[in-house]
Parts: C-alpha cells; structure tokens; sequence
C-alpha cells in the first residue's frame, strides 16, 4: 500500500554492521499533524527526549530512525548526535530541524556514531511511495522477520490510508516495549482528536504485550497524518469519524503488536491471557500480566507443559483480589482447572495438546465481578538465553 504525500528509503550506513539496511528515513511532503506515546522508563534514550520536546508542536515533516545503536546512557554527546543528525536531514530535505524526529534502537551505552552524513544523500534520493518495505528492514535488530500493516476506511465518502511498521523482540514489556512503531496516514485530524486516539490505542495493544518483562529506553510511536486525503476533518465536532478512524489505527497497532510478540526472541508460540470475572479492569489487567510474566508459566509453555499449578502461583503474587477456590482456568476451550481444583488426567492430555499449536489463548475465571483483560505473551525458549547473551557480540 502506499499512503498519499508520504515517502520512506532505507540506506546500509554500517552503524553497527556491514552490508545490511540500518538507517531509514519518512518524508511527508507537508507538515504532518503528529502525536507520540513513548517508554515510561526513567532512563529515556536522546531520540525520545528530543522528540518528546519537539512533538509539543504537534506538527512534524519526517523521520530519521537508525538500529544498531541505541544512543541511550550516552550523555551530552548523545544528545548532541540527536541534534546534529536531525539537523543533517533537514538540510538535506530543505526543511526546518524543529520538523524532523529522530529514532534509534540496539545496544544501550555506546557512544554515537556518525555514518549518517555519508549516507543522507542517497538516502533522500531514494525516497518513494513503496519504500516503507525496506524500511522495516532498517529498523530491525533481532527482529526475524519485518512488520508492517495496513488498513483503508471511508470517512464521510473519501478513502482514507494508514501504513504502519514496526520493530521489537525482545525487551518488551509495557509501558510500552522495546519497540519502534512508526504510522503514516492521508487522514485529515485535528491534533487533539490525533492525540487521543494514539494514546488510548497505545493503551489497549502495545501496552497489552510482553516477550521477557523489560522495558526499554527508546520506546516509540509515532503517527503522522498529513490530510492529502481531503477528508472533512476528523474532529470533535465529528464524533462518528473519530471513532472509526480510532478503530481503524488500532486495529493497525493490533496487528504489529501481535506480530512483536509472535517474532519474540526465541518465541515458538503466541500466547493470550485472558482474565474474566475480577472485581475490575485495573485487578484483570494486573493478573494478566503478572501471568504473562511469569518465567515458570512461559517456559511450561515451551515445554507444553499444562503445568496450571504454575498459573495459579503466579495469580496469587498479582495482588488481585480473589478465592483460589473459586477460579477456573482453560486453554482454548478445554477446561483444566474449576473452583480451583483439577478436573483430571484426560482434560490436562486435551490441554497438552492445545499447547501443542502457535497460537492459543489461557482463560482465568476468577468469579469475583465483570472486569476482564488480554495481555499477548510468548514462550520462554532456549534461543531466547542464546540471543541475548551474545546480543553485544
């Protein structure tokens, strides 16, 4: 899909290898309504607090993102290699610095390098409508595969685009994960509406996966909008295209976050958590994460093991309010465990053989009142250990 008035490229800089894209650029050909949601982790990379300062404009025009280094624990030089290469692809694009954001992703606390003036260049004359492909290879570090979604909808009778890519494998745990998550779109939107609808679909997907528990220092995500749609705007006054435009980029952030969690480092399963029946949301959400968490739980399911015992410890540790022996717990549609208790020999053979499939979804039915939550994890396997204790060589 292309999305009109936008342009993406992708250059080999050798910022950490050679012979592999690692540095990428977004060009929208106008200013572009823009809104962020970003790590929550005190230590913040020099790309995150840049673009945090800059975004209180609302408006951005591109977006220079390298991997391979992380720019983050790098001090005042960090920060000045932030400055300097945004500076440099403004030059280059003949636009203002404040226009231009800038992402990194990979080793943490190494001091920049600078290959970046060597490559703009051709990175900006190799700007196109199509190059967002490449693009999502650039931002891959132990990423197997790209990820990238899509979605149209009709807003008052006018074709609206989104394109999204993304990145993250490891070091993923809200808020948000070791990702880079970059949305382009035609839509027409005011910055308040824009502002909203990223930050609560931020809420419902990216904050709902983890791989590993760890939250990184560059967390991202950007969504710029730059109205060559020509839709009638999508504002407060236009409450029924807000809302389909929010189900619309969610749907979108869904998608690549599914795909996060499915490419997890190792990962061999994805895996939904599902808490029913907790006294709230808040309650629901935090067993479900501290299940989805679990180092035990995750490596049964590498193991498919129906270990529910496992499941159950981790529950009792989430602070959520309940009775142990009023719980329930399923995979998929076989039921394990009721009012707390095992139902049997046959029904955790049926379960081994759920955990047996890349997808399914564990079902906690704690009885205590209406809230309920989904958080998408992964399995714990042998090669996670092995990429990431070699991850700096």
């Amino acid at each position: 899909m292309q999305v009109k008035g936008f342009l993406a490229s992708a250059a080999q800089a050798g910022i950490k290898y050679a012979g592999r894209y690692d540095l990428g650029l977004i060009f929208s050909q106008t200013p572009a309504v823009t809104a962020g949601a970003f790590t929550t982790n005190k230590v913040k990379a020099a790309p995150v607090q840049l673009d945090m300062e800059r975004l209180r404009s609302g408006l951005a025009q591109a977006v220079l993102v390298n991997s391979g280094n992380a720019n983050a624990c790098t001090g005042k030089e960090g920060m000045e290699h932030a400055l300097a290469t945004s500076a440099l692809a403004a030059e280059a694009l003949g636009i203002d610095p404040s226009l231009v954001l800038v992402a990194s992703t990979g080793v943490i606390g190494q001091p920049p390098r600078k290959p970046f003036t060597q490559a703009m260049p051709g990175l900006v004359a190799g700007l196109a409508p199509d190059g967002f492909e490449l693009l999502a290879q650039a931002i891959m570090t132990t990423d197997l595969v790209p990820k990238i979604a899509t979605a149209t909808l009709d807003i008052d009778g006018v074709e609206v685009s989104i394109l999204g890519i993304a990145k993250g494998s490891g070091m993923i745990m809200p808020d948000m994960a070791t990702m880079l998550c970059f949305v382009v779109t035609d839509a027409q939107i005011v910055f308040p509406v824009l502002n909203r609808l990223v930050k609560s679909g931020v809420e419902q997907t990216f904050n709902r996966i983890t791989v590993d528990g760890d939250t990184s220092t560059n967390d991202t995500v950007l969504v710029m909008a730059n109205g060559a749609a020509g839709n009638p705007w999508i504002d407060e006054d236009n409450p029924q295209a807000a809302a389909l435009f929010g189900a619309a980029l969610q749907g979108v952030f869904k998608e690549l976050a599914l795909k996060i969690v499915a490419d997890g480092e190792g990962a061999t399963k994805l895996v939904t958590i599902r808490v029913v029946g907790a006294r709230d949301e808040h309650e629901a959400l935090n067993a479900a994460q501290t299940i989805a968490n679990s180092a035990l739980v995750k490596t049964a399911f590498f193991g498919e093991d129906a270990n529910w015992g496992r499941i159950m410890a981790a529950l009792g540790r989430s602070g959520c309010t309940f009775d142990p022996q009023r719980v329930g717990i399923s995979f998929d549609e076989v039921h394990l465990v009721e009012n707390g208790l095992a139902l049997g020999a046959e029904q955790e053979a049926a379960a081994t053989g759920v955990l047996k499939q890349p997808r399914f979804t564990v079902t906690v039915q704690l009885n205590e009142g209406r809230g309920e939550a989904e958080v998408y994890t992964c399995d714990f396997s042998y090669d996670y250990v092995k990429i990431n204790a070699d991850y700096r060589s």
